[in-house]
């Protein structure tokens, strides 16, 4: 009768059922990333979902898990379209797109299930965070015209090698020295790494919010990192496209080369946001002092 009794509450026991389902999507999702090659864009995916489980464990005990039968409806459609796509995998970029999105997707599903459309509201630091991780990236190279990024980071890149003592001159997106020279595609502007940062940004804004007149500078200084060290990264390329070194390019474009400028950009950033939550004790102090003149006041 006991064993029975266990056997049977997974069937009658909500939470479980959402649990289970949460997992399930969760390994497919991150097979399917996994398998795509993606690995910077599966590292901001581990990393938000940790976030997320961190946020949904704070709040645990005070979840309203009430649906309703048209939030379970439309959950239930958004999952199987997510496994539908899971199998029968949409062509060419389609499927770019189907990694960067399901993540988003899912989770809204998920929440739909647990909680209906009126108890949305609960999940909206964990659908940010999620929506954040991957999704402005589809929007931007779906909405906007990314060239202007692409001459902006050719000239910077222009500029560096200039300034690094290089013969080198600009042609619209073409980088060219003496000896060779590149083009700065699309792809190569930095989104991806301006993505990836916007999204840390977005997680360290919900998990750890610094004071509110600084949260703006945040976003800002996340993308002027990851602009800067993308246009470092390309001026190196040209260099080793000049010098017809095609493996080293090789490496440095699209190989590991390429990880390691991102852990750059996120390490620059985890520095900058670690002294804006930690200031120097002399700034401490002067704002200390500020504080007790007004208290004064």
């Amino acid at each position: 009768m006991k064993a029975t009794r266990i056997l049977n509450q997974p069937l009658t026991n909500p939470q479980l059922w959402l649990l289970g389902i949460s997992g399930g999507l969760v390994a497919i999702l991150l097979t399917i990333i996994w398998k795509a090659g993606d690995d910077s864009h599966l590292g901001m995916i581990v990393l938000s979902l940790f976030a997320v489980v961190s946020l949904l464990g704070d709040k645990k005990h005070k979840l309203k898990l009430e649906s309703d039968i048209i939030s379970s409806v439309i959950g239930t459609v958004l999952i199987a379209i997510v496994l539908w796509y899971s199998i029968h995998f949409p062509p060419g970029k389609l499927f770019a797109v189907y990694t960067h999105v399901a993540p988003f997707v899912a989770a809204l599903a998920i929440s739909l299930l647990a909680s209906g459309l009126k108890g949305l509201k609960q999940y909206w630091q964990e659908l940010v965070i999620l929506f954040f991780a991957s999704v402005p990236k589809v929007l931007i190279f779906a909405l906007l015209n990314v060239k202007p990024l692409s001459v902006l980071t050719a000239k910077l890149s222009t500029l560096i090698l200039w300034y690094a003592g290089f013969e080198v001159y600009l042609q619209d997106v073409y980088i060219n020295l003496p000896t060779g020279g590149i083009k700065v595609a699309e792809n190569c502007a930095g989104i991806e790494w301006i993505c990836h940062l916007l999204g840390l940004s977005v997680i360290g804004l919900l998990m750890f919010p610094p004071e509110r007149k600084k949260r703006i500078l945040v976003p800002i200084v996340a993308v002027i990192i990851a602009f800067m060290v993308n246009a470092v990264r390309v001026a190196i390329l040209a260099v080793i496209a000049a010098n017809q070194h095609q493996q080293a390019f090789k490496f440095w474009h699209v190989g590991d080369g390429s990880l390691i400028f991102g852990m750059i950009t996120v390490i620059l950033f985890g520095l900058f946001y670690w002294f804006l939550l930690n200031p120097p004790e002399s700034k401490k102090r002067e704002l200390q002092g500020l504080k007790a003149n007004e208290d004064l006041e």
